[in-house]
């Protein structure tokens, strides 16, 4: 909750003049539900805390292990619409994917990041007076188990992934890396 009030804070004392920033976090164990989430999507309760966001989207989980990237964004300033901001934010995670020579693929009906029908990359957002607030979630080296008690993104029986099933060593800091660098390059500098 620490970071979600940081984001807000940051978000509601903005000016034109306030520098867009990217977070990189990691969270302990939570469930979180979109402000759109259905309660059925929780399907088992656990002793994990269930926290209601204002991020677009149904239920998921984040852990110690998954990378969390927040991208707050003046999208008015720059220009650019929620949808284009989606698909940089799936393309900068396909992009790192690729580095470590793993095809990965976006859906649209379906947003997020995807290898074999498995889903490896959660996006959510919130935009108040026209910026981005959330981000996106790639599963890197967790314990998946705990999205056997939820219906991932609303998705019944929806199978998630992670880098560690498809990479012998990882280097949080170059996927840190690689996630800014490939994010930052697709903005348009307006």
């Amino acid at each position: 909750m620490q970071t979600y009030q940081a984001m807000h804070d940051f978000t509601l004392n903005r000016n034109a003049l306030t520098t867009d920033e990217i977070w990189l976090v990691e969270h302990p164990p939570v469930f979180t539900q979109g402000k759109v989430g259905k309660p059925e999507h929780l399907l088992t309760k656990t002793n994990i805390p269930v926290v209601q966001t204002d991020r677009g989207g149904q239920i998921t989980y984040h852990a110690p292990g998954q990378q969390i990237m927040y991208i707050l964004l003046d999208i008015k300033r720059r220009k650019i619409g929620i949808r284009e901001v989606v698909n940089y934010l799936e393309n900068c995670v396909i992009q790192t994917l690729a580095h470590y020579n793993i095809e990965a693929y976006a859906k649209t009906e379906a947003p997020g990041v995807y290898i074999d029908n498995k889903k490896i990359c959660s996006l959510g957002l919130h935009i108040k007076h026209g910026c981005t607030l959330h981000g996106l979630a790639l599963n890197i080296n967790m314990d998946l188990t705990p999205f056997n008690n939820i219906n991932p993104c609303g998705y019944a029986g929806l199978q998630m992934t992670q880098l560690k099933d498809y990479v012998a060593s990882i280097d949080r800091q170059e996927i840190k890396q690689l996630l800014t660098d490939f994010f930052i390059s697709q903005l348009p500098n307006r």
